[in-house]
């Protein structure tokens, strides 16, 4: 099953826009979580992005990218939470 070219087009532009605004958030983060939290953001439009390619194409592989892309995003998150957890043990109150 594929998707209909106009979607797919439509759809990677908004994807593109959502990585662009997590990119420019990277730049003119205020702090090392509102960056973190854009890396995110990108991780997702990533994922996003490899599923629309997938449905577009019919090819599953791309299915696996979204995948391996997903753990990749997952890992950094909990790395990022363990180093806030060292930093700042109780919460930081």
């Amino acid at each position: 099953m594929t998707a209909p070219p106009l979607l797919v087009e439509v759809l990677l532009t908004a994807i593109a826009a959502a990585f662009l605004l997590a990119f420019v958030r990277i730049v003119i983060g205020r702090s090392l979580p509102d960056r973190v939290v854009a890396i995110d953001l990108m991780f997702t439009a990533a994922v996003a992005a490899a599923g629309l390619v997938c449905l577009a194409s019919g090819r599953v592989v791309f299915l696996d990218v979204a995948v391996v892309i997903a753990l990749i995003s997952f890992v950094g998150t909990v790395a990022f939470a363990a180093y806030l957890e060292r930093q700042y043990p109780g919460g930081g109150r």
